[in-house]
């Protein structure tokens, strides 16, 4: 059912984008025999909007991975420098949730570990919405942030780093086999905010699989059956995604002229301070309003960068293609 929702949605959009070329086209026409300049303008508007949104869905075409169309796991994790770093995690968890928001997406933390006195160590949340994986597994990378430290009495300009790690989560449809042998399950208590049973109780459930060293935890629910259930799926997750990372760098190897993907690679740089910009060291893609970014601009960051792995170049080339 989920994937005939999703093809009749793309064949309406086709539809409705086909109609809406033929009517302006009309107009255009009727315009010019009628010599009515304001007719034909409207009309030359409406085909730049329709450009526009065929240059979006010629994007989103390309979200066609076994696992593009499921939820997604987003893994936030702070580098070396202590505050500063845990300051900047925190800040991308708060990207990251604007994005999803401003797409309709559901967002649930299931775990994180504050830092000693600000921002966070570590998050994982979880992102439900449709294409969720598809888009977010072009964020996987270290994050760079250069600003003038608000934790520095002289006001010294501070270069912090944090990694972001995505996973698609596993549905029913995919079977993905683990032996629990294997792994190393441990319970502790779950730090942060809450009620007066999850902080007194070993409900966190944290899970290491042995052979490859995965370690994912989960400390949401109350019940540590629950995040035990849930650390096991987001395990498989993982280890699905690291199935998938595998096929994609063998496939961009066989590609030439596609960059190389380069996971856990410093993907881009958030510049503050002493000037504004945002730049995607992949694509080389520029925002100079950093604080839209920041509250979840990211539409064309992500875009350029699953162009580039289909075609080689930005996706403004893409809306020149007849």
């Amino acid at each position: 059912m989920r994937e005939r929702t999703d093809l009749e949605t793309r064949i309406g959009d086709i539809e409705r984008l086909e109609r809406d070329l033929s009517d302006n086209a009309e107009m255009i026409e009727l315009g010019e025999m009628e010599d009515d300049a304001t007719v034909v303008a409207d009309a030359e508007e409406a085909l730049k909007a329709l450009r526009d949104e065929i240059a979006r869905l010629q994007i989103e075409s390309l979200l066609s991975g076994e696992a593009d169309q499921n939820d997604s796991y987003v893994e936030i994790n702070s580098g070396a420098g202590g505050t500063e770093s845990n300051d900047w995690a925190l800040m991308l968890m708060r990207m990251y949730t604007r994005w999803a928001e401003r797409r309709g997406f559901k967002v649930e933390v299931l775990e994180m570990h504050d830092g000693e006195e600000a921002g966070i160590k570590s998050a994982t949340l979880q992102i439900k919405g449709h294409n969720a994986y598809g888009w977010l597994k072009t964020e996987s990378g270290v994050h760079r942030l250069v600003r003038i430290s608000p934790f520095d009495s002289n006001a010294r300009r501070h270069t912090s780093f944090a990694s972001v790690w995505v996973y698609p989560v596993v549905d029913e449809t995919i079977n993905i086999e683990i032996n629990e042998s294997e792994c190393r399950v441990d319970t502790y208590r779950a730090s942060g905010a809450g009620g007066q049973h999850i902080n007194t109780t070993d409900s966190a459930v944290r899970i290491t699989h042995l052979p490859t060293g995965i370690v994912v935890a989960c400390q949401s629910e109350r019940s540590q059956h629950k995040n035990r259930a849930t650390a096991w799926q987001m395990l498989k997750a993982r280890l699905y995604e690291r199935e998938l990372q595998k096929r994609e760098e063998a496939a961009m190897q066989d590609a030439a002229g596609k960059t190389d993907i380069g996971w856990g690679h410093q993907i881009r740089s958030y510049v503050l301070q002493p000037y504004q910009l945002v730049k995607d060291l992949r694509t080389g893609v520029e925002n100079f309003t950093p604080a839209d970014v920041l509250n979840g601009d990211l539409d064309g960051f992500m875009e350029a960068t699953l162009a580039q792995r289909a075609f080689g170049h930005a996706p403004a080339a893409i809306a020149d293609v007849e």
